[in-house]
């Protein structure tokens, strides 16, 4: 049986997490504006038309931030497309996923949503077929008081007060040859500087995040951060990172070990980041962005959902909605662990995505929604994981993967809170055929109790929650978890995830 053993000393500190850290990202993009979280014929909609059992379900996942409109869709986005008046609002091709775009639902609607879900906004700009003066214009729309053309179209459209957006996205994956706009790091980098100084000239307080690679593969990775960099660092705060990953047939260890392609992609770019800064005077420091992040399975996309007749146009079709199984938000919960790991340089992250597309929440049209199986370590992290993230050194057994080399068993962070004198740890077992026993050494807490001890597990590792069945899987207490001496023992199933709470 695989063994583990850590030590948690509130002295040895990472970094402070900060609550942008779980975010996430509602893109127009399949069902996850129209028929996800908005649906006026539902039995729970609201007054404009938001469904409110996604709004409850949002507020317990507990997310702090969700990225808007995208994404791919975004390349191709005009923004005055999605206000005013609905009835006059044009259709538009959307071209990243093949859909037809009805513009219903636009910046005010979806600001709208966001403060009913207690989130708060982070907008990405059209930097793929627009520019500079585009997203002067929709900062003024959206954060401009009063007083000026577009910031009074706000108000007559029935938005008095500004929608007030602190983070924004310079573009999306500007990198990708997928992309609409597509272009070099170089003239990516520039464009991003040049509008960056311009929305700075409007409002100095903007968070600025300027498109790094769109995954660790890409054969421009780290020259593009690089580049980048060496034109915009001084005008952004955030350089973004991207990644998904998924399990393939027959490697489902290989899979578990997937937070370990994260650590590495994460350091490869502080490390660039910094280089860069050591070229330059001062000590301004950029931190990094994670706002595309998940379990994504890709390739069913392409080989089932993806539209490809040019007379075709669907809206809202259903793409990209996947199923997720145990083994899935095993590693979303080790997702959420390498992102805490950072928590110095990590400072904002985004899981993509919220509703019905790669999501933790389903929905069905006239129906019910429910939580997929990924929902549950996210919900528990955000919750639980508050105030630092704490070094810990785990001494555990490790095995061999194709695509990773060595990786340790058991994987474990902690964080801590001292005002509330509370403290939280979470763990994987990536053994796929044995249980595994912990041993924390809590001396440095004083008298800690165990609070709550939860584990995602299930003798199917493929099981999933599905219309038919809502709740086939979810958190069961983890009884093993006992504090004795000093030390906090638990012991974890095969291919499980396990959050405790000590107070």
């Amino acid at each position: 049986m695989p063994h583990a053993s850590l030590t948690i000393d509130p002295a040895f500190v990472v970094g402070a997490i900060d609550r942008r850290l779980f975010g996430s990202f509602v893109e127009h993009l399949g069902r996850a504006v129209y028929d996800g979280i908005y649906e006026p014929d539902h039995a729970t909609a609201d007054e404009d038309g938001f469904r409110k059992d996604v709004i409850e379900l949002v507020r317990e996942l507990g997310v702090s931030t969700v990225r808007y409109p995208g994404g791919n869709f975004v390349s191709g986005y005009r923004w005055e497309d999605g206000v005013g008046p609905r009835e006059q609002r044009p259709r538009r091709l959307d071209l990243a996923w093949h859909s037809l775009e009805t513009n219903e639902i636009g910046l005010d609607e979806f600001a709208r949503w966001s403060a009913k879900a207690g989130t708060e906004l982070m907008l990405a700009v059209n930097l793929g077929t627009r520019g500079v003066q585009e997203a002067l214009d929709l900062l003024e729309y959206a954060n401009v008081r009063s007083g000026s053309t577009l910031s009074d179209l706000r108000v007559a459209n029935g938005t008095p007060e500004p929608h007030g957006v602190v983070l924004w996205c310079l573009g999306n994956e500007m990198d990708g040859p997928w992309q609409l706009g597509h272009r070099s790091a170089d003239d990516y980098g520039k464009l991003a500087a040049q509008t960056a100084r311009a929305m700075r000239q409007l409002d100095p307080g903007l968070k600025l995040i300027a498109c790094g690679s769109s995954n660790r593969q890409m054969p421009t990775f780290g020259a593009w951060e690089r580049t980048v960099l060496e034109h915009a660092y001084d005008e952004i705060d955030y350089l973004s990172c991207h990644a998904y990953y998924h399990e393939t047939p027959g490697d489902l260890p290989g899979f578990l070990a997937s937070p370990v392609d994260m650590d590495r992609f994460i350091e490869s770019v502080v490390a660039t980041i910094d280089h860069v800064r050591a070229l330059r005077p001062g000590r301004r420091r950029v931190d990094i962005s994670f706002d595309e992040w998940n379990v994504w399975y890709v390739d069913r996309y392409h080989e089932e959902d993806k539209v490809t007749d040019p007379q075709v146009w669907p809206i809202a079709p259903r793409i990209l909605e996947d199923s997720y199984t145990v083994a899935d938000a095993v590693v979303v919960g080790g997702l959420l662990m390498s992102l805490l790991r950072h928590a110095d340089r990590v400072t904002a992250a985004s899981m993509a995505q919220l509703v019905n597309v790669i999501a933790p929440i389903m929905t069905e049209p006239g129906g019910p929604s429910w939580r997929q199986t990924t929902f549950f370590p996210f919900a528990t992290t955000s919750r639980l994981a508050r105030g630092v993230t704490l070094s810990v050194d785990v001494a555990t057994s490790t095995y061999e993967t194709a695509a990773y080399g060595d990786v340790p068993v058991v994987d474990a962070v902690a964080t801590h809170d001292a005002s509330a004198g509370e403290t939280a740890v979470f763990l994987v077992n990536r053994s796929v055929d044995s249980p595994a026993t912990v041993s924390v050494d809590v001396r440095g807490l004083g008298a800690a109790t165990v609070a709550e001890a939860v584990t995602l597990w299930d003798d199917d590792v493929h099981a999933r929650n599905t219309l038919d069945h809502p709740d086939r899987v979810g958190l069961r207490p983890t009884p093993s978890a006992a504090i004795d001496g000093g030390t906090l023992r638990v012991e974890l199933p095969p291919v499980s995830w396990t959050a405790v709470s000590l107070r």
